[in-house]
């Protein structure tokens, strides 16, 4: 594939890679000009190619857009590929760039151009009538982009800021063979069937309500799934020698300030006033560890000290960021906290390692891990970083884990291993986190006795192993879609009469499977059996279902219907209350 540079040169050496950024840049531009085709009136910000597709932010005014409009500026971008335009590049000096935005009234390039260097070069690629300020590079023509959908649009804030206008953002895909946006639209016609905002609702798992945007509540069937969680999550740190510790929801601004927070981080914390001084409700859990941790001397024999706290933060997100349980505003953080000397930096980082894995593989996870390195605005020394970088490195290799190198997108206050979990369409989801710090135990001036008597600062490893325990929940039940294993199912067992006939061996057996402690429900309507199965299998999803009619009744047994392979087995209650306590006592 010919690809054309902002100085003209073509170039058909690009990776396959390359080749899809290309194609979807180029599909950004195509999609503003239809859209100016169709919208003279319309001004145009950012309109990058990402990893997910392709966008454009623009002005639009006072219209709305909606989803007949998004299928005209398809239609009218199909009009442009078959034109087959040529793009072609041009570079100009600030002044006549800037002139050139303003008389096409491009407001928002003008500016963009006010926040460039005086000495980068200001580069435009144009097909037909449209011009765009463009690094390129892009496809030589218009009919080489093949493969294109317009698929939504949101709304965004000029530069990312709250303060600015809100613009609207128009999503599009674009791939080198319509075969590939063939197989990309099954999957996301698939994803959306699994959207955890639409199982939840139908399970009443959890709801968002406009009272309070980005603060999600938790119904009874969704606790019951999150303390499954959480009883899990405990379970496993309480025998790799965790402590559990809770830390407070709100403490002052200098605690904050002291740990770096305010200066790095203060955007999005939200505060309050206490007596007179401020105070900001958590964003992270590590300061109030760190106090736990200072509160009393430490010997270099209670190291390493593995502090976990299911902790409650606040972070404030921009509101159209919002996304169901996958971007919030408060969540539970399953945390760790790992005070240790130098020479057990490499096993404990080996340590976590493994017990993330293992947590991925309870869920079926598939992950590849990426190491983070020291970011543009960070705290502490070049030494510091480069001991915590080489820490991070040692125990990744010394495991034997391929990794890849994400420069600068570290912590501020240290690098990190990052694992990205795969789910059963791919999808790929941040969660895991390894983050070695030396600056924390700096600021606090964290110190421990070591074997001659004399006092030493320790390191401290912050680890997640579900990240957010809410967005978890939301990429589990998009993972399972909606069919969590028995021992996570909010219903694990659904018991259903078939008439009022067998009512009363039904609450008999619903009693006995609440007193074995299965979290069990009695559909005691007046419906008939057939549409109690479907509701208990496509609503409910539990894994299964108990059938009792007048010959289960008579002989004293019950009828298994397996939600995941349909077939129905008869057995006595003992023998299925033994089978499932095994398989949630294992966590199959």
């Amino acid at each position: 594939m010919k690809v054309i540079e902002r100085d003209g040169t073509v170039r058909d050496d690009l990776t396959p890679e390359e080749e899809l950024h290309v194609i979807r840049h180029t599909a950004a531009h195509v999609m503003a000009q239809a859209i100016k085709r169709l919208y003279p009136e319309a001004i145009f910000a950012y309109g990058p190619a990402t990893e997910k597709g392709f966008y454009y932010d623009v002005d639009l005014g006072e219209k709305k857009l909606g989803d007949e409009d998004l299928a005209a500026i398809e239609q009218e971008m199909r009009k442009i590929v078959k034109e087959n335009l040529p793009i072609r590049p041009s570079i100009l000096p600030r002044e006549e760039a800037i002139k050139l935005m303003e008389e096409r009234g491009e407001k928002y390039k003008v500016e963009h151009i006010g926040d460039l260097a005086d000495n980068e070069p200001i580069s435009f690629y144009q097909q037909g009538e449209y011009v765009d300020m463009c690094v390129g590079p892009h496809l030589m023509y218009t009919k080489a982009l093949k493969a294109f959908k317009v698929t939504q649009q949101s709304g965004a804030y000029w530069k990312n800021d709250k303060n600015n206008k809100m613009l609207t953002r128009i999503n599009g895909i674009a791939f080198a063979k319509q075969e590939d946006l063939d197989a990309y639209l099954v999957l996301l016609e698939e994803a959306e069937k699994r959207d955890h905002r639409k199982i939840g609702k139908e399970m009443g798992l959890f709801m968002l309500g406009e009272e309070g945007p980005g603060f999600p509540f938790f119904l009874p069937k969704g606790m019951a799934l999150k303390n499954a969680l959480i009883d899990y999550w405990r379970q496993i740190h309480y025998r790799e020698d965790y402590r559990e510790i809770q830390t407070p929801l709100i403490m002052n601004r200098q605690l904050w300030e002291t740990s770096g927070h305010w200066d790095h981080y203060k955007d999005n914390m939200y505060s309050t006033t206490i007596d007179d001084e401020i105070y900001c409700v958590k964003p992270m859990n590590c300061p109030g560890a760190v106090l736990v941790y200072r509160s009393q001397p430490h010997s270099y024999r209670d190291l390493p000290l593995r502090l976990a706290e299911q902790g409650l933060v606040h972070r404030h997100e921009l509101r159209g960021a919002l996304h169901g349980l996958f971007r919030v505003r408060c969540f539970t953080q399953d945390d760790a906290h790992i005070f240790m000397r130098r020479d057990q930096v490499t096993d404990e980082i080996v340590k976590v390692v493994h017990l993330i894995n293992e947590v991925y593989e309870k869920f079926g996870f598939r992950y590849s891990v990426e190491l983070s390195t020291r970011p543009e605005n960070s705290m502490g020394s070049d030494e510091d970083w480069e001991a915590a970088t080489e820490g991070l490195k040692g125990a990744l290799e010394k495991l034997g884990l391929p990794y890849v190198i994400n420069e600068g997108d570290g912590a501020f206050y240290g690098p990190k291993i990052d694992f990205h979990l795969e789910d059963s369409l791919g999808r790929t989801w941040q969660c895991g986190t390894i983050q070695l710090d030396f600056q924390m135990p700096l600021n606090f001036g964290l110190e421990y006795v070591n074997e001659a008597g004399e006092k030493e600062r320790p390191i401290m490893i912050h680890r997640v192993c579900f990240g957010s325990i809410e967005r978890f929940i939301g990429i589990l039940t998009e993972h399972f879609a909606g069919k969590f294993p028995a021992w996570l199912a909010p219903v694990q067992v659904k018991v259903l009469p078939v008439s009022e006939k067998s009512m009363d061996y039904s609450e008999s057996v619903y009693k006995a499977m609440r007193a074995a402690g299965f979290r069990c429900e009695l559909d005691d309507r007046n419906e008939k059996i057939g549409y109690k199965i479907r509701e208990a299998q496509m609503v409910d999803r539990a894994p299964f279902m108990l059938i009792l009619g007048a010959k289960e009744a008579e002989e004293g047994t019950i009828s298994v219907r397996f939600r995941d392979t349909a077939e129905t087995k008869t057995m006595k209650a003992e023998k299925f209350i033994s089978f499932l306590q095994t398989e949630i006592a294992e966590r199959r």
